[in-house]
C-alpha cells in the first residue's frame, strides 16, 4: 500500500498547497478561507506550529449550536485540539484506520514540526479504490497466464 509520502505527491498541483488559519483569527475568518479555498477544514496554527483544526463539523456543532457568534469567537475557541496528525511514512490503510477509529475526514501531515499537507477521507478513499482496481487486474492477469 502506499505511503503518505506517495499520496501527497501525486495529488494534483492544485491540491497540494495546504491552506492554514492562525489561532487566534476569527472563525468568520476561517469560513471565508475554507469558502474562497472550497476545503472543508483548516489546520490551525500558533508562531508556525499546527496545533488544532478547524472544520465545517466545529462551525456547526460548536458555535452555532451554542448560539455563539462567528464574528466574534477566535478559531481557538472551537478548534479540535489535540490534533491528530501523521508522518509521510504512514501508509494508507493506517491512515484509513486512525481517520475511522477517530472519527476524522481531515488528517494534517506533519514531520520535523512542519506542516507538509492535509488528507482527506476522499484522498484515501480514492488511492484505495484505485489500488484495489489494480489488485484485480493483476489476478484478472494471473488467471488468464499474461
Amino acid at each position: 500500500m502506499k505511503t503518505v509520502a506517495e499520496v501527497l505527491k501525486a495529488k494534483e498541483q492544485k491540491n497540494q498547497e495546504v491552506h492554514t488559519i492562525e489561532w487566534d483569527h476569527t472563525v468568520f475568518e476561517a469560513l471565508v478561507v475554507m469558502s474562497s479555498k472550497n476545503v472543508g477544514a483548516l489546520p490551525v496554527v500558533k508562531q508556525g506550529t499546527v496545533v488544532g483544526i478547524i472544520s465545517e463539523r466545529d462551525y456547526a456543532r460548536k458555535l452555532i449550536l451554542k448560539g455563539l457568534s462567528s464574528v466574534t469567537t477566535k478559531v481557538h475557541e472551537v478548534m479540535s485540539s489535540p490534533v491528530i496528525t501523521v508522518d509521510t511514512h504512514k501508509t494508507v490503510e493506517e491512515c484509513m484506520n486512525i481517520m475511522t477509529d477517530s472519527h476524522l475526514r481531515h488528517l494534517p501531515v506533519v514531520e520535523d514540526g512542519k506542516l507538509l499537507g492535509l488528507l482527506s477521507i476522499g484522498d484515501l478513499v480514492k488511492e484505495a479504490i484505485a489500488e484495489q482496481a489494480n489488485l484485480i487486474k493483476q489476478l484478472e492477469q494471473y488467471i488468464r497466464g499474461e
